[in-house]
């Protein structure tokens, strides 16, 4: 049985790998489990040990409705599991080498610090009291693993060895950007222009990186293109100015350029685009959506959606069909798409609306509530706020994709409201790190607000 929980339960990845002579136990926080129900495979050969004060609080979760809801019950599944190959309170191995345990204490916390914070003190005292017995009889090291940063700095100052859990974790200001400047000679710029692009001196460039060559000897004048992969060579091509405009709209700047182009190539079956607020993510997103399916009739229909937060809270407790309960969550999209159709305040009062397009079947707003198990052909799908969800809810919404379908998620790490992710491990950030070689993927990482003077210096000084 413990078998068929493994198979399951780990994706192969174990990270916390441990050297002949160094195993270490790792005592498992509440939110570990829950923001990924396999972490208690991922130790590789190391023993992990869970407090039963961690399976009371998933236990709290198992009847939601959201994506806690069902990362608690799978926990539950795996350890129901774990317990027909042996006690859990004795340890259970496991496959690779480690064992697994849940373990209750006696052990208060010392009594200068707060107790007051529940099975949080709880789950410290576990780890204390491991860390107590291995200086008494040495043994594996004890590291404490939350992805809770208070509890981190709570265990640190008791003494308790602690780590958050996270394999890959990203840097925000070392993310990939998508983009970079590259100075080069005169003559390759007039090159590029004549002859429809130009090799890189370096040929390490992921594809679909888009390049602002700029002339050494004049830097005003420039060159955008993007990355061409041609076996061991990078070719750098023209990408379109977009004079006419697509929705109306024409790009503002650089980046604005580079998302545009990627945003209208049916080739890049995934876009992911990051930046602050009035960057013009959605904007450029639904512009390029519509353009794709009410122009050119590449795509059934323009699919936008966003986590209703927290992702999954059941919309029912909203009054009236699901589109009524959506539209506070949807209110931003609805004013992007009224933008783009260039509607009046007279117009309005007229009764035309983004709703014209719902009505023709062009455009749909779906919750993401629902998406689990649905296999969604010949869309255009735009993921807005996608920094809310985590990787695995990512890897859902993408896995949806069936053929001809496009998806597209922007958002901005740094505007997070989902408690159970940060700005280094939401699946925005996450997909853009996993995706930046592939080539049927780009990622533009927008720098500069447009939306107005006011909001560009909210941005950047608040």
């Amino acid at each position: 049985m413990q078998q068929r929980a493994k198979k399951q339960g780990s994706d192969g990845k174990g990270k916390k790998t441990s050297k002949k002579g160094d195993k270490k136990t790792f005592v498992l926080d509440t939110n570990v489990l829950l923001h990924d129900p396999r972490a208690m495979f991922s130790f590789e050969d190391n023993d992990v040990v869970i407090p039963i004060y961690v399976v009371e609080e998933i236990d709290a979760f198992k009847k939601d409705l959201s994506e806690l809801g069902r990362n608690a019950r799978q926990v539950s599944r795996y350890l129901d599991q774990l317990r027909d190959d042996g006690s859990l309170s004795e340890g259970v191995k496991l496959d690779r080498g480690g064992t697994l345990r849940v373990a209750i204490t006696h052990r208060s916390l010392p009594p200068n610090v707060s107790t007051d914070r529940g099975q949080d003190s709880k789950i410290l005292a576990v780890a204390l009291e491991l860390s107590e017995e291995r200086k008494k009889h040495p043994g594996p090291r004890i590291v404490f693993i939350t992805k809770d940063t208070n509890l981190r700095i709570r265990a640190d100052a008791i003494g308790i060895v602690t780590e958050d859990f996270e394999p890959e974790h990203i840097v925000i200001d070392e993310l990939y950007k998508g983009w970079q400047e590259i100075d080069i000679d005169g003559p390759l710029v007039d090159k590029f222009y004549a002859e429809g692009g130009v090799e890189l001196p370096d040929p390490y460039h992921p594809p679909n990186e888009y390049v602002c060559m700029r002339d050494r000897g004049n830097a005003n004048r420039t060159a955008l293109g993007r990355v061409r992969l041609d076996d061991t060579r990078a070719r750098v091509v023209p990408i379109d100015g977009f004079k006419q405009g697509i929705w109306g709209i024409r790009p503002k700047n650089r980046e604005q350029h580079f998302a545009l182009d990627a945003l209208l190539d049916d080739k890049v079956k995934l876009v992911t685009l990051v930046g602050k607020a009035g960057s013009g993510k959605t904007l450029l997103a639904i512009a390029a959506g519509l353009a794709k399916t009410t122009e050119e009739n590449v795509y059934q229909r323009l699919l936008v959606s966003r986590p209703i937060f927290p992702l999954g809270k059941d919309i029912g407790y909203l009054p009236g069909d699901v589109e009524e309960k959506l539209n506070p969550w949807m209110q931003p999209i609805f004013d992007n798409v009224e933008f783009l159709m260039g509607l009046t305040q007279k117009d309005k009062r007229r009764g035309r609306s983004y709703k014209e397009l719902l009505d023709m079947g062009m455009m749909q707003i779906e919750p993401l509530t629902y998406i689990r198990g649905r296999s969604i052909p010949s869309q255009y799908m735009i993921v807005d706020e996608a920094q809310n969800l985590t990787p695995h809810e990512v890897k859902t919404i993408i896995s949806r994709a069936g053929e001809g379908t496009k998806i597209v998620l922007t958002g901005d790490p740094y505007q997070i409201d989902n408690p159970y992710v940060d700005q280094t491990n939401n699946g925005l950030v996450h997909t853009v790190n996993r995706f930046k070689t592939e080539k049927i993927a780009a990622h533009i990482t927008l720098v500069k607000g447009e939306r107005s003077e006011l909001a560009e210096i909210a941005a950047n000084v608040l």
